[in-house]
């Protein structure tokens, strides 16, 4: 058992006011940080706002800042928690890539769109699909950008990457562009490329890498930007 301490930035909308609130718990050491702010609902204060959906890190809801890192608090145990930051208190914040609805609830309505403004699914098919005959992808082409699918658009990346989101889409929205700029399947080239090269584009990018550090996935991100920053999408070079 740990005696920890989370010290949670609380946010309260009528009133527009913020505060810092501590709450002390006694957790076994594989329990996850939701399985905390749980216990805290159950226990101690029932008012607590937070989000969470699947808990298996997955759809990416769950995202906060622990001692300042972005991460999925499902997946975060006290034990590793405990080690990785050399202390059992816990400053926990909401994600700053979004407006604070309550507590750490964000509004991710904005930050969604970025992504869907660099239009993650194929437009313009490259060749002619029916059901009898889907389009296939070499395996070769695909080992080049399976690693950046794995992306769930938790929001670490942006909310850890030192550009402003109100000027910049985001590390994963550039991702999402490149996975598709790299998709044989679609030709949609030019409507990417003008987005991705344009005044809110990848050229915001300050090349810190943060992205690839906090990435729940561990997902090298900051490759994917700079393979945007170079040009360099296989089937689309040279064109």
């Amino acid at each position: 058992m740990y005696e920890v301490t989370l010290k949670i930035k609380r946010y309260d909308p009528d009133r527009r006011k913020s505060w810092i609130q501590e709450y002390k718990l006694k957790a076994g050491r594989i329990l996850r940080f939701t399985d905390l702010f749980r216990k805290i609902n159950d226990e101690l204060d029932s008012t607590l706002a937070w989000n969470s959906s699947c808990e298996h890190a997955q759809c990416g809801t769950c995202a906060v800042k622990v001692n300042g890192k972005p991460l999925l608090a499902c997946e975060l145990l006290v034990e590793n928690a405990v080690q990785y930051f050399g202390s059992p208190v816990f400053k926990i914040e909401p994600i700053t890539v979004a407006p604070v609805v309550r507590d750490l609830v964000v509004d991710l309505e904005q930050a969604y769109a970025n992504v869907e403004r660099m239009q993650p699914y194929i437009v313009e098919p490259a060749h002619k699909q029916s059901q009898e005959a889907p389009s296939q992808i070499h395996p070769h082409v695909l080992e080049r950008y399976v690693e950046a699918t794995r992306c769930i658009n938790c929001f670490c990346c942006a909310t850890a990457c030192i550009s402003s989101h109100r000027t910049f889409v985001g590390p994963n929205a550039v991702m999402a562009s490149v996975i598709r700029l790299m998709d044989p399947r679609d030709k949609a080239w030019k409507v990417r490329l003008d987005r991705l090269y344009d005044h809110r584009g990848v050229s915001r990018c300050h090349t810190s890498k943060a992205c690839s550090f906090v990435c729940p996935k561990e997902i090298d991100v900051a490759h994917f930007v700079a393979l945007a920053k170079e040009g360099r999408f296989g089937n689309v070079r040279n064109r």
